[in-house]
């Protein structure tokens, strides 16, 4: 009977052991952004009357990795486990958000209706049109609003007002089309020297973060969020906002305060996405 007592006790151990260093991995992968407003001069909410609440977000963009270990498929065109996952739509991003809280036991963020064509969506290209709202008060995974996407790239009260997300210096803190292939590029940019150059996405997390510890918020892959594109606070629209430029992109992309548009079901080989969730 006290070998027994033992072996269950010993089985408990294990078992808490496994789901503190699950819980604990999942932690390492993403950080705690504390709530204000914006200190960056450089931001488009600066001195704006804009409060930011605090929220977690993934140190890192959505690997193909996370993606097929919910998705199952991987669409990426420049395939490898550690390289942002791309060629990925808006709706792709918001379902893989809906499936991965699932997958983890949280409330799904949004209610995705497939059936119900969104009377906001005002694309004429756009022929998905899915309504997707939001669950309030839901824990589960959801893409960031643009400001918080901005705050959280600015550093967040550590913002020591960056052009780029944690430097002035791009080729710090960004892959883009100058230095995304087998040599750095100069002159205008130019997509046939781009391609000859064999640019592409990079591993997440290889040049320097920024003040918060988030890597490649400028850089390698154009990032979903939530809103319109339009006034900061659009309620409908064609394109859905992207952020931080990507390694097809100019220089200027990467900057902060720069405000990507792309049609809700469009896809490339520099889109991709990271997630949030509330504290």
């Amino acid at each position: 009977m006290r070998k027994l007592s033992v072996f269950l006790i010993m089985a408990m151990l294990i078992v808490v052991s496994a789901c503190s260093q699950e819980k604990a991995e999942k932690n390492e992968s993403f950080v705690l952004v504390k709530g204000g407003t914006f200190t960056n001069t450089k931001s488009n909410y600066y001195g704006k009357s804009v409060t930011i609440s605090d929220f977690y977000i993934s140190k890192y963009e959505v690997t193909q990795k996370e993606w097929i270990e919910v998705m199952g498929k991987n669409p990426s065109q420049f395939k490898g486990d550690n390289l942002p996952v791309e060629m990925v739509s808006w709706y792709d991003a918001v379902e893989y958000c809906n499936k991965r809280s699932i997958k983890e036991g949280l409330q799904p963020y949004y209610k995705i209706d497939k059936n119900k064509i969104d009377p906001n969506n005002k694309s004429e290209y756009d022929n998905i049109k899915w309504t997707v709202t939001i669950n309030a008060g839901a824990n589960g995974y959801r893409l960031p609003t643009e400001a918080e996407w901005e705050y959280a790239a600015s550093g967040g009260q550590m913002s020591k007002s960056y052009t780029y997300s944690g430097s002035n210096n791009a080729d710090e803190v960004a892959w883009y089309w100058r230095n995304a292939g087998d040599k750095y590029l100069t002159g205008n940019w130019n997509w046939s020297i781009i391609e000859n150059n064999r640019n592409k996405t990079k591993p997440v997390g290889v040049k320097k973060p920024n003040e918060l510890g988030l890597y490649d918020m400028s850089g390698n892959v154009r990032e979903w969020c939530w809103n319109w594109y339009g006034d900061l606070d659009s309620n409908s629209g064609s394109f859905r906002i992207v952020k931080g430029g990507g390694w097809i992109g100019d220089i200027s992309n990467n900057e902060i305060s720069f405000r990507g548009k792309f049609e809700a079901s469009g896809i490339g080989p520099d889109q991709g996405f990271r997630v949030i969730r509330g504290e």
